[in-house]
């Protein structure tokens, strides 16, 4: 914990401003001591800008990687890791660990200074209101990914308690949490209010759908996880101080903090279908300029990303080789493959739009928009052809007879080349709003209306190519609505960081994560038999029978369940080996 206690260096703060189409020189503050730089408002304002520095995105800072949050290696992906596997060990260090309390100090430096500040309150209200949402947002990270931890609300030194003190238990974590947030709300401007300079910093409706994410991850843990990952406080964990029975009230706030977003926050769903081909989910996830798309379209047509991190090809590339690492990292797997709906709403296997897996672009046709818009061949950008993938063994763009391209660059190599990508990373996007209150209804609610579901995830399936999904529909089909809404997370949310999130809060990771990860049908198809497309020896754990769209088919195993052994006290990480011994207070979680 002594890492946490760290001078801030007021320096490189990228300043949101009119220059150099919309980002400033970084100022040189060096210089300046905590106590001698908060002198105006705008002393307050270029400390605020830093801020959104520390969010995980393309970029790396302080050694965070951005591929430790896509969701690497879950159900969802042919690439196994370590996390996925159940394999998480407690390491020596964390930066995980220590970043967010370096940068929950520069939250608290400023909100010390604003307490102290003899000038005008008002003018720097916005300032420290991000500082509180910041705070809230560390400390939410800090709490999906350890349970309880230290709370940490003033800018301390080595000589106080909270160094050497027990850990707080998650309830405890997320009072605080909701009271940053309910603070910082009514001081930070509506997005319609935010100058274009300026845009991407929070605003009310970014801060109220973030707490309503917070809210619905921790009903939902509540409700289907309780106390399980708690530890008892004394001998293990961060013990369950200050439990309660909070789900039935946090989800009825979800509704409402959703609502009031999608009601008055004037963001909309960025679909030019009608111009891209049916391929909006992939060109807005690499959008920059009019370049990034056959229609000519830049950023600022894009009015889905409610909070996000700002990037230009000229002053703040993405340097982090995101083409070439996605292609193959975030290959679907099998189960994901069939995951995506046929066009007429129905599962591949009770449609009969459904084409099979004979041919190797059969199954692509008649599909959700989506799956053509993440999954084609990479070569070509279209669906692929029989001969076009060839199964050489597992490892490379298409070691599952799959690859991805949602976040990957329009013609990367030539518009783009390697590390130069730079569209915005969303951090929250409207869809996930809509997603989050049609789940937050029918988990309240066990049911959720036809007009309730129109306002919300219908309006994600007009984008995705798809009927309405009506509960007539899901009756009369004998679907589970809850399963569908879920689904639509899946597929919509895809790369975003919310995949292990969602297994773990539902309660269901111990068995999503221990099945075996498979790629491509091989029984039936072109593959059989095909030496010169399908080399099975290349395949060490072989082929493996398993529920597809046209009954149970053989299909190449990725990795057996045998490899994979995630357990429920993998729905924390555990607590370094340092951050123990230099404080001895701090419980390792449950199970390390």
């Amino acid at each position: 914990m002594k890492n946490i206690v760290t001078t801030l260096i007021l320096s490189s703060v990228l300043l949101f401003s009119s220059c150099q189409s919309d980002y400033l020189d970084l100022d040189p503050l060096d210089a300046q001591t905590e106590a001698s730089y908060f002198k105006t408002t705008a002393n307050f304002k270029a400390a605020s800008n830093d801020f959104y520095n520390k969010m995980v995105s393309w970029r790396a800072v302080d050694n965070s990687n951005i591929y430790s949050f896509m969701d690497f290696g879950t159900d969802l992906t042919s690439f196994s890791q370590e996390e996925g596997r159940g394999n998480t060990v407690a390491g020596v260090s964390d930066i995980y660990w220590r970043n967010p309390y370096k940068y929950i100090r520069a939250n608290n430096i400023l909100l010390t200074a604003a307490a102290q500040y003899q000038g005008d309150k008002a003018a720097i209200a916005q300032y420290v209101a991000a500082a509180k949402f910041f705070r809230a947002w560390h400390h939410f990270f800090l709490l999906k990914r350890y349970g309880g931890v230290p709370i940490v609300t003033t800018v301390i030194d080595i000589n106080d308690e909270v160094l050497y003190g027990k850990r707080n238990s998650r309830y405890e974590v997320m009072n605080q949490i909701l009271t940053d947030l309910n603070e910082a709300i009514p001081d930070l401007p509506l997005e319609q209010n935010i100058a274009a300079a300026d845009k991407g910093h929070v605003s009310k409706w970014a801060a109220e759908a973030f707490k309503a994410r917070v809210l619905l991850y921790e009903a939902t843990w509540e409700k289907y996880v309780g106390t399980t990952t708690d530890g008892d406080g004394v001998t293990n964990g961060a013990g369950s101080a200050g439990s309660a029975s909070n789900t039935a009230a946090y989800l009825q706030e979800v509704i409402t903090l959703t609502k009031d977003v999608m009601s008055n926050g004037g963001y909309q769903l960025w679909n030019y279908n009608s111009q891209l081909n049916n391929l909006s989910m992939y060109y807005l996830f690499n959008l920059e300029d009019g370049g990034s798309n056959p229609a000519g379209l830049d950023k600022s047509t894009n009015k889905e990303f409610i909070l996000y991190n700002k990037y230009d090809f000229g002053l703040l590339q993405a340097g982090t080789n995101l083409s070439h690492t996605v292609g193959s990292r975030l290959a679907p797997s099998r189960k994901f493959m069939d995951m995506f709906l046929c066009s007429d709403g129905l599962p591949v296997n009770k449609s009969p739009l459904f084409q099979g897996y004979v041919k190797v672009g059969d199954e692509y046709r008649n599909r959700d928009y989506r799956l053509t818009s993440y999954f084609v061949d990479l070569a070509t950008d279209a669906i692929p052809v029989s001969g076009a993938i060839k199964l050489f063994g597992p490892g490379g763009d298409s070691g599952s007879g799959y690859a991805n391209r949602k976040f990957r660059a329009y013609k990367y190599g030539t518009y783009r080349a390697a590390n130069t990508e730079s569209a915005d990373y969303p951090q929250i996007r409207l869809a996930e709003v809509y997603l989050m209150y049609a789940e937050a209804l029918y988990e309240l609610n066990g049911s959720i209306t036809d007009a309730q579901l129109n306002e919300s995830i219908n309006l994600i399936r007009v984008r995705a190519g798809l009927p309405a999904l009506t509960n007539a529909f899901v009756t009369v089909n004998n679907l589970n609505m809850l399963d569908e809404i879920r689904r639509e997370r899946a597929v919509e949310l895809f790369g975003e960081n919310t995949r292990y999130d969602d297994l773990k809060r539902w309660g269901i990771a111990e068995q999503a994560l221990n099945e075996p990860i498979l790629g491509s049908v091989i029984q039936g198809t072109d593959y059989q038999g095909n030496a010169a497309i399908y080399k099975p020896a290349s395949y060490p754990y072989g082929e493996l029978s398993v529920a597809t769209g046209k009954g149970n088919l053989n299909a190449l195993l990725l990795d057996p369940a045998a490899n994979r052994n995630f357990q429920r006290k993998h729905y924390l990480f555990p607590v370094s080996t340092t951050q123990m011994q230099l404080n001895t207070k701090l419980l390792q979680n449950p199970g390390y």
